[in-house]
């Protein structure tokens, strides 16, 4: 049944659900027409709470300064013969210096305060004193951080020594996809939209994206709606709208898109035909004229 109670009418006169202090009629009364007649037509919108004010994006933002310090320090300290113990240490460490929490820390369970996948791993790698980062390695460290209540999400990709030239590649194409999710990413247009030029850019260069997994919303929370898939088509999806903030991060598998889960540890998802996977993140706000990237 359609939902007719996202964007309730509110009285012209009256002052705006924004906080801005300004007459409704004055503020985001056209603003709301336009997702109520999106909403009227079935298409999917977005619920007004998911909407983050200006002091909503300031925390976002601070959030987000200290999880890309911390990208920053592994990228600084990441070497071969590194555990991926010693990189959740230094995330864990500078996340708390700076005043923040790591969000993946006791997360549904989750037991590390970092993700590092590591070649044929899609996502969610658990980090291990066993696990030695070796000459031709590629890794993902995803981090997400807490501040004053407030999320931020972003991973990199490393490259360690001698990478062969075809995963240099697939690394490559991975963050061009995210790039290309930049810039489809617009106002009053769909998430489907966006989705199909990320894939579309994979399959050009002979790669899959993984169907299962894609981004999610974040700021007051480590996952919100709405999911964001990476193999969409034009048109579907959600309404991006100014306010939302969401992640964009596609993972490019080189060979078939299909991955499967640890038996153990019932968390980390690997490739089914064991050929490297790359992924980059970027968490991104819908703006009047397109979006601003957050994190990175």
């Amino acid at each position: 049944m359609l939902n007719r109670t996202k964007y309730p009418k509110i009285d012209r006169n009256a002052l705006c659900w924004c906080g801005s202090g300004r007459k409704y009629k004055q503020c985001h009364m056209a603003f709301d027409d336009k997702i109520r007649l999106a909403e009227m037509k079935g298409r999917e919108v977005p619920a007004k709470k998911l909407l983050k004010k200006e002091d909503d994006v300031e925390g976002i933002r601070a959030s987000a300064a200290i999880n890309m310090a911390v990208l920053d320090e592994v990228a600084d300290q990441i070497r071969i013969g590194m555990s991926t113990e010693e990189i959740d240490r230094i995330v864990y460490e500078t996340t708390t210096k700076m005043g923040g929490k790591p969000a993946p820390l006791g997360y549904e369970g989750f037991p590390k305060s970092v993700c590092t996948s590591l070649n044929d791993e899609v996502c969610h790698g658990i980090p291990s004193p066993d696990i030695i980062l070796k000459d031709g390695d590629i890794i993902n460290v995803d981090v997400s951080t807490i501040f004053n209540g407030y999320y931020s999400d972003s991973s990199r990709m490393f490259l360690l020594g001698n990478v062969d030239e075809e995963t240099k590649k697939l690394v490559r194409v991975a963050k061009e996809c995210v790039e290309i999710g930049i810039a489809n990413t617009k106002p009053w247009q769909y998430l489907g939209d966006m989705g199909h030029a990320v894939h579309q850019h994979a399959l050009d260069n002979g790669y899959s994206v993984v169907r299962q997994i894609g981004g999610h919303g974040c700021g007051f929370e480590f996952h919100e709606d709405p999911w964001v898939s990476y193999v969409s088509s034009p048109g579907s999806g959600m309404l991006m709208v100014p306010g939302m903030v969401f992640t964009i991060e596609p993972m490019v598998n080189m060979g078939r898109d299909e991955i499967y889960e640890d038996e153990k540890n019932h968390w980390t998802i690997y490739t089914e035909d064991g050929k490297p996977s790359a992924q980059w993140e970027v968490e991104v706000l819908v703006t009047e004229n397109g979006c601003e990237v957050l994190c990175s």
